[in-house]
């Protein structure tokens, strides 16, 4: 269990490597130290079991032993992106209850009910520390994620999940103690918790906080570091396939690499193991699901194109509209089961029960099984777009533009980025009469939207396209974007 790993570690091993970032790293004795200060700091707030923290912060040490520091007290984290805007944050804050944030800084936004603490928890003493919660259906993460109605949900997931998830991980990537992750994908997301931290620490092993990825410096810190594995997204493949071809990086401590969150070329793969002689493990999940459901194996067949096969203790099943399993090669909509599915979306039940059906996660995905039983994604969740790994769905993007006074139609779609995989691009026709620009629009969107998910590119229309039951017809505004040879208008 995780409330009680920074005690077992210290007692095994207290000299031993934990966890280290930019600036500092603390052996496994130290980081009991530093969770048992946090704990205590977080009591003083009246934090305890049931409770919800939220984090905002960088990738730092702090941060994992804010994590650490409230499940000792049996409450929940709620990891909070810091690129998020003040309306984003202040919504995710809001509408998981915390009674905390936990901020490097002042932040821009305001929620009474919930007290700021600094970033450090570690100032003050750890006296009258209390003894770990051991129960596994306690509430640990809500990782906020997206969804088609235009509004993020909370993932719900307990110890018991993240147990299971990292149990999973470790046997499918057969990590030990000698294991050493470099974390450079953002601590916010499942896959920087769960594959790059909790799974290694758990097992013995220890893990290094990159705070800002950059693709110059990358194998020099792979080199000083010893790291056996990372994760990381493809657009942080393309940056390093894509350095100068005088570097010669040793890489020989390095035993994989993870890539996912978005669709990996087969020509990129081979280009990155051919030219650094590290192997890529591609695989697929979703935060409902705890982090992954897929992984093309270490050993065996490696199926680029793929995103391999179900991980151990899971089941995947493809299905048509009505849940019934399709026969084998067909494609129809990826169905997953097994521990590491979410309790469900906090207070949103009717949302829950059409996602978690007959104890299966409908993922709205499309995909297909292979004659080897390899998963292969046909298509991704209806019009949702994945920017350099960042989940973005349209609909929330829609929501805030129709806002704006005269904005009578507006739509949200993909289009195709050499370095970022997709970014959205919006169409929008105003109401008559309407002298609304497109500078107007991006500032509008500017103040409810991270920048990440706002439009690249913005294009009036007379009247948007539509399909026979009269809604807008996003696949004729998709085959527009792909033959438009145009010259666009980029987003700053």
């Amino acid at each position: 269990m995780f409330p009680n790993l920074p005690d077992r570690r210290a007692a095994e091993a207290p000299d031993s490597p934990c966890v280290a970032d930019d600036t500092a790293a603390l052996t496994n004795a130290d980081f009991l130290d530093a969770v048992q200060r946090g704990a205590a700091t977080l009591r003083r707030h009246g934090i305890g079991l049931g409770d919800v923290v939220a984090v905002m912060l960088p990738n730092t040490i702090d941060l994992v032993v804010a994590l650490f520091a409230a499940w000792r007290l049996g409450a929940a984290v709620t990891p909070l992106n810091p690129a998020l805007s003040a309306a984003e944050a202040a919504f995710q804050v809001t509408d998981a209850g915390a009674k905390v944030i936990i901020a490097a800084g002042p932040p821009t936004f305001e929620v009474p009910a919930a007290a700021l603490i600094p970033a450090d928890l570690t100032s003050g003493p750890a006296s009258g520390d209390v003894a770990p919660c051991s129960d596994a259906d306690v509430l640990a993460l809500l990782i906020y994620t997206s969804g088609t109605t235009g509004r993020p949900k909370g993932v719900m997931l307990d110890h018991a999940n993240l147990n299971a998830m990292c149990d999973m991980v470790i046997e499918a990537f057969e990590l030990t103690a000698a294991d050493h992750s470099l974390l450079i994908l953002p601590l916010f997301h499942v896959n920087g918790i769960v594959v790059s931290t909790l799974s290694p620490l758990l097992v013995g092993g220890c893990t290094t906080i990159a705070g800002r990825f950059d693709a110059k410096t990358f194998f020099s810190r792979v080199e000083s570091s010893a790291a056996t594995y990372f994760s990381a997204v493809p657009t942080i493949y393309t940056m390093l396939a894509g350095l100068p071809e005088d570097l010669v990086p040793d890489t020989s401590s390095l035993r994989f690499a993870v890539c996912g969150a978005a669709p990996a070329s087969v020509e990129l793969l081979e280009r990155f193991e051919r030219r650094f002689g590290v192997p890529i493990v591609e695989g697929y999940g979703l935060s409902e699901g705890s982090c992954a459901s897929t992984g093309n194996p270490l050993h065996g067949k490696r199926k680029p194109g793929t995103v391999g096969l179900p991980l151990p203790g899971q089941r995947i099943r493809i299905a048509d509209p009505d849940g019934h399993e399709v026969p084998h090669g067909q494609a129809g909509e990826v169905l997953i089961a097994g521990p590491n599915v979410m309790r469900g979306y906090l207070n949103r039940r009717e949302e829950t029960a059409a996602t978690l059906v007959g104890g299966w996660l409908h993922t709205g995905d499309i995909g297909r099984l292979d004659d080897d039983g390899y998963l292969v994604l046909v298509d991704r969740a209806k019009d949702m777009i994945i920017r350099g790994g960042e989940n973005i769905y349209p609909k929330e993007i829609e929501t805030v533009a129709y806002r704006l006074p005269g904005v009578a139609e507006a739509a949200v779609v993909g289009r195709a980025n050499a370095l970022y995989g997709e970014e959205p691009v919006m169409f929008v026709a105003t109401s008559p009469g309407s002298s609304i620009d497109i500078d107007q629009i991006q500032r509008h969107l500017a103040d409810s939207l991270s920048k990440y998910k706002r439009p690249v590119d913005i294009t009036f229309l007379d009247e948007l396209p539509k399909n026979a039951v009269g809604k807008i017809d996003k696949p004729s505004l998709r085959r527009r974007v792909a033959s438009s040879q145009q010259p666009t208008k980029q987003g700053k």
